[in-house]
């Protein structure tokens, strides 16, 4: 069991961490720090932002569900792969990425990372250049 006790207090004053009281994470939160882990991890793009489903221009972090059942998590994320990167490798990247920072910031054991890729993206200077050279053709 773990105590707590301020540095020269006194020693009777120590206090079993459960009665000191309880922490709760919200899932919102961990759908966040997944949101953003997956956007950390190499390959990745994010996802478009929207209105009504009409891209507005930008990127925003990855979209994340999660399942949460005590100290167990289950989480859904999808983003976008910059292209040609290689799929599997990166979906491989997201999960280690997701698992390791949800395990360090909440205490929580990952269980299962599914990872969708909503698109491939290029680098818009590279798709310019390819689709002038197809212009000139």
């Amino acid at each position: 069991m773990t105590t707590a006790a301020r540095a020269g207090s006194d020693p009777s004053a120590e206090t079993e961490a459960e009665e000191r009281g309880e922490t709760r994470i919200k899932d919102r939160v961990i759908e966040r720090v997944a949101g953003r882990a997956a956007g950390e991890a190499a390959g990745t793009t994010g996802l478009d932002k929207t209105v009504l489903g009409v891209k507005v221009g930008g990127r925003r972090d990855a979209r994340v569900q999660i399942d949460v059942d005590g100290d167990r998590v289950t989480a859904r994320v999808s983003t976008s792969v910059e292209y040609p990167a290689p799929v599997r490798q990166v979906a491989r990247q997201v999960r280690e990425q997701v698992r390791s920072r949800i395990a360090a910031m909440t205490g929580m054991t990952v269980e299962r990372v599914d990872v969708e890729f909503a698109s491939f993206d290029q680098d818009d200077e590279r798709a310019g250049k390819r689709n002038r050279r197809r212009e000139l053709e």
